[in-house]
């Protein structure tokens, strides 16, 4: 059974409303839920999330670096010990999002930013990817507030997404992909029976 969801998509996706959701069932099954997001979750993760998401502009190597330094750190401190007392980690965004935003969106190649990535990973990828599809214009419609990735479009958005759904149609054993449009409702409705597969 997948104990290492993460829930994946665009900006405005609805990522952290299904992830709380899916927490809140789980929990209510009597299972051990640990959530995480990225970047963040640990002291020098949330240290790197004010830079990354409301700092200042950076090149687009830098950006990914500590995209993987935040994540290296998460799964070190974080979601390995969790996996290892049998508890479900459910993670807003993982390294699939530096994949497609860093390695697709920035241009720095998908496979050069998965090399990166591995060493810190040491083998600790989701068992699960939830992707939730939204059009770039409707997951921007729906933020609340832009952080600085976030308020560079759709142009950026649409070559992200375009991404994802060519990581998903690499790895259909891993990916379950979801129409994010749909209501919020239906959309946990889709990701629980997902779960329970």
């Amino acid at each position: 059974m997948s104990r290492y969801i993460a829930l994946e998509g665009i900006d405005g996706a609805g990522k952290t409303s299904v992830l709380v959701a899916l927490a809140e069932r789980l929990e209510g099954e009597g299972h051990d839920v640990v959530c995480v997001r990225e970047p963040g979750g640990t002291a020098v993760g949330e240290s790197l999330r004010d830079l990354l998401l409301e700092g200042p502009p950076m090149s687009a190597w830098a950006e990914a670096l500590m995209f993987a330094a935040d994540r290296a750190q998460l799964v070190e401190e974080v979601v390995r010990p969790a996996l290892a007392r049998s508890a479900w980690v459910l993670s807003d965004r993982s390294v699939y999002s530096s994949l497609a935003y860093q390695g697709a969106g920035r241009g720095l190649g998908i496979g050069r930013v998965r090399q990166i990535n591995e060493p810190g990973l040491s083998g600790t990828w989701p068992d699960m990817v939830m992707l939730l599809v939204v059009a770039p214009e409707a997951g921007l419609a729906r933020q609340e507030k832009e952080d600085r990735i976030g308020s560079e479009g759709s142009s950026l958005l649409a070559s992200v997404a375009e991404a994802f759904e060519r990581l998903a149609s690499r790895e259909p054993d891993r990916f379950v992909v979801i129409d994010a449009e749909q209501s919020l409702g239906l959309v946990v409705d889709q990701a629980w029976a997902a779960v329970q597969l």
